[in-house]
């Protein structure tokens, strides 16, 4: 059967909820007649074990403007996926199947849609959240600090970036190319949203306690938002700090092998090197682990960046190998060199020459480094069909 043009589609996942779908859909179908705005409902089924579906298919008999979506990948992002790919409104309000959000708010979220915003998300510390509905570690930490992250590294206003009650545009969401399946999927929106510096409102919701038992899992969950979350911000996470250790450790190192270190009216000489080398080590790492995550940004969750193309197009595995070889064979001669000195000397202690072992050391490792990691982020670029 053919479906009726459509303003607006509500999408609903559904992960066994039958305690709530029908309070649920019914209280939804109510607000959203009282708009006038013609609207779909579409209930995603994702791969409930409980009557959800069964339900759901008592509800569509009911009312028209329901739409039955299977998605047997279970996973916040990969419902929300599914049901973008069969909406067929020119906006999209989403929300969970647990009454923790209140419906009368949709009207809020498409009058903002309507009047052109591109992204709209709720606000649950703003409107209200009733005792016991949120866990003390997400309202008070988790929740806090993820979104704080996201504001500081993108630039974003949003508070809540983990709100479920959410507003936006088709054609805001074609522009965003989300991937994730997960929970991170929630994160994914907001800071593609940022990126792409679409329009975003905010608008206070209250949260109520939840009907059923909850799917989220605190640590698992919350890791996943966090590892999103440095994925897409290798610059001021792995970069920076790279490249302040990096030239730090060289500078130093240079000073200290020709005796130039001089510090508070204090000569240092042999020791210091030592950490010399290992900011020069972890730096060199740390900016490499920003490159990885930008390559599987680019190449796998399709995030535009053209300094870093123009970058692994020049720097091939065969000039990785030719710099990170000639880098090693310096370290080896520098060892051989005093190894035939430790001979000459009979096998005697060689103080004078400690500061150049570190020197070799260290070339060897970095150049260890650059032929390894430019193997991984070859890897990491190899696109996915």
């Amino acid at each position: 059967m053919e479906r009726k043009p459509v303003e607006i589609s509500i999408l609903l996942p559904c992960l066994n909820e039958s305690e709530s779908i029908i309070q649920c859909v019914t209280s939804i179908i109510t607000i959203a007649r009282e708009t006038t705005t013609p609207f779909e409902l579409l209930i995603i089924n994702n791969n409930s074990s409980d009557d959800t579906a069964e339900k759901a298919q008592t509800l569509q008999r009911e009312y028209s403007e329901i739409i039955i979506v299977n998605e047997h990948r279970q996973g916040y992002g990969s419902a929300y996926l599914a049901g973008f790919s069969a909406a067929k409104g020119k906006y999209a309000v989403m929300l969970d199947c647990d009454n923790t959000y209140d419906v009368n708010a949709i009207p809020d979220f498409i009058l903002k849609l309507l009047s052109g915003a591109d992204f709209v998300i709720g606000n649950r510390f703003s409107g209200g959240i009733e005792k016991g509905a949120m866990p003390f570690l997400h309202q008070y930490v988790g929740n806090p600090i993820l979104s704080s992250m996201v504001r500081l590294f993108f630039g974003t206003k949003v508070r809540d970036v983990h709100c479920g009650m959410r507003g936006i545009s088709m054609k805001a969401f074609a522009a965003m190319n989300l991937q994730t399946a997960g929970m991170e999927f929630a994160s994914e929106m907001v800071i593609k949203a940022a990126k792409q510096k679409l329009s975003i409102e905010e608008i206070p919701v209250p949260y109520a306690k939840r009907t059923g038992s909850s799917k989220l899992r605190s640590f698992t969950d919350g890791w996943r938002h966090l590892r999103f979350i440095l994925l897409y911000s290798p610059m001021i996470i792995f970069l920076l700090p790279g490249a302040l250790l990096f030239v730090a450790g060289t500078i130093t190192m240079g000073l200290l092998y020709f005796d130039s270190l001089v510090f508070l009216g204090k000569q240092f000489v042999i020791h210091p090197a030592f950490i010399s080398s290992l900011a020069i080590i972890s730096g060199f790492q740390l900016i490499s682990f920003a490159g990885f995550a930008k390559a599987y940004a680019v190449t796998h969750l399709h995030e535009e960046n053209h300094l870093l193309e123009t970058i692994m197009n020049r720097i091939t595995i065969g000039k990785a190998l030719i710099a990170g070889s000639l880098i090693i064979l310096t370290g080896i001669i520098l060892f051989i060199f005093i190894f035939k000195v430790w001979i000459d000397a009979d096998f005697k202690g060689l103080n004078d020459y400690i500061k150049t072992s570190i020197v070799a050391l260290t070339a060897i490792v970095l150049g260890i480094q650059i032929i390894s990691n430019a193997f991984m982020t070859s890897i990491l670029g190899i696109q996915e069909k």
